[in-house]
């Protein structure tokens, strides 16, 4: 019988998840003009979140976002390619943040220099920030998840958590 593995980006240090976790509580004014739609509006904002989710893997994100996503009118067909990682059906304009946000999420949030300033020329600095701030939310609940289901795994053997 072969061996199950897990293969989902977790947290993999306890040093990591206290980073990420302290960040929303540290930035409540960064993440309050990010969400405000100012910069990213929220179809675009769950744009974000299922690009960087189809990377991470997370059941749990993939779900909320999902209906999220369907509440701020993006249609199930584009919803489904960028569950699946493609993300040519969304508007063109936003094509560049949603290419940046898949290598800053397969890059475990620490993108290449030369990218993070591409998206700066792109967007402006404030929006490339705000863009910056939506990743970094999508990425503490991806690992949550994947980490909550990676304990499951390990606890049932591999029955749960897949």
């Amino acid at each position: 019988m072969p061996t199950k593995k897990f293969n989902k980006r977790i947290y993999q240090n306890p040093a990591h998840f206290w980073r990420d976790f302290r960040y929303p509580f540290q930035n409540r004014d960064k993440i309050k003009l990010a969400m405000d739609g100012k910069f990213v509006s929220p179809a675009f904002r769950e744009r974000l979140m299922l690009a960087v989710t189809a990377v991470n893997g997370c059941r749990y994100c993939s779900y909320f976002h999902t209906k999220e996503a369907l509440k701020t009118g993006l249609p199930e067909s584009e919803i489904r390619a960028m569950l699946k990682g493609e993300v040519a059906n969304a508007p063109t304009e936003e094509l560049p943040a949603l290419l940046y946000a898949q290598h800053w999420a397969e890059n475990n949030a620490v993108p290449d220099p030369d990218v993070r300033q591409k998206l700066i020329a792109t967007y402006g600095s404030d929006r490339a920030d705000a863009i910056d701030i939506v990743l970094r939310m999508i990425r503490l609940g991806n690992l949550l998840g994947n980490t909550t289901d990676y304990w499951l795994f390990r606890f049932s053997f591999g029955r749960f958590g897949i």
